[in-house]
């Protein structure tokens, strides 16, 4: 698997809990936990040039995380989380940081063009500079029938446009999306009365997608390929918060889908990966072997 990098690409930042600070951000949740499944990984972001930002690069390095992090003349991004009874997040997060400012540079565009499959969201399009350094990647990744592209669409506050998840849907191959996303895309698309499903299938076909997975929290989880479903029963876990969870689900399928496993058991142990992370604390907890073994 030469030419095989896996890229997250977006914001990186500091969730900011009740009871401190955590290392958060989609993109690096992914790039982890698809380097727990010993696939190479990068996360692609931009931090400050500031504590935070040498906080972010310090903690990377531990966790063995590689990325291309270029330090830009923005405040490292943070986000307030509070959480609900249900342990459940809520974000209020800041605007005009490093990570809306992602640099295309020539070492970039030398990753992408070795890059196998790269997951992208909504987010860290809100600013035209990251915005364009994402649609740049994409567009000058190499085409081809194994190649990635997951639309991990990440709904959040107002910080998105009809306009910019088209734009996703139309450059992605695979779209990720949870039920609450999917109301709102459809009612923005206008056809909000049919189920769930029947939305899901009209996604699929209209972006001429390889994959559509949709997220139902505890009712379960959904990968729709042209012609068949596959339905996995979320597993019933103590939860310790849902930070994270995801991502791991989506970072577990992808990392199977490139190992040659057949859409069903990819989705079977995403959810298996997704329950696990749910019952840690935080978003990038370490695997277990168990979990880790099932793609040796």
């Amino acid at each position: 698997m030469n030419n095989t990098i896996v890229v997250g690409m977006g914001e990186a930042l500091w969730d900011v809990l009740p009871e401190g600070k955590k290392l958060g951000g989609a993109p690096a949740n992914f790039a982890y936990h698809i380097s727990q499944f010993g696939l190479e990984s990068r996360v692609v972001s931009a931090v400050g040039d500031d504590k935070l930002g040498i906080e972010i690069l310090d903690n990377f390095r531990e966790k063995k995380l590689n990325g291309m992090i270029e330090v830009v003349p923005y405040p490292t991004g943070t986000v307030q989380v509070e959480l609900d009874a249900e342990g459940v997040p809520c974000y209020d997060i800041k605007e005009g940081v490093a990570w809306d400012n992602i640099p295309f540079t020539p070492a970039l565009e030398g990753l992408a063009r070795q890059t196998r499959a790269v997951c992208f969201g909504s987010l860290a399009q809100r600013s035209v500079v990251s915005r364009e350094t994402i649609n740049r990647f994409l567009d000058v990744m190499p085409e081809g029938d194994g190649q990635c592209k997951i639309f991990d669409i990440n709904l959040r506050q107002g910080f998105y446009t009809k306009e910019i998840l088209c734009n996703s849907m139309r450059k992605c191959n695979i779209l990720k999306i949870n039920d609450e996303e999917l109301v709102t895309v459809s009612r923005m698309f206008g056809y909000p009365g049919i189920d769930l499903q029947d939305k899901c299938w009209i996604l699929l076909a209209k972006y001429n997608l390889k994959m559509l997975i949709l997220t139902c929290g505890v009712n379960g989880s959904y990968v729709f390929t042209p012609g068949e479903v596959s339905f996995v029963e979320t597993p019933k876990v103590e939860v310790a918060d849902t930070v994270g969870a995801g991502d791991s689900f989506t970072a577990t399928f992808v990392a199977a889908i490139l190992n040659g496993k057949p859409v069903g058991e990819a989705h079977k142990l995403a959810a298996e990966v997704s329950a696990y992370v749910c019952t840690q604390n935080g978003a990038m907890p370490v695997l277990p072997d168990y979990l880790k073994d099932k793609l040796r």
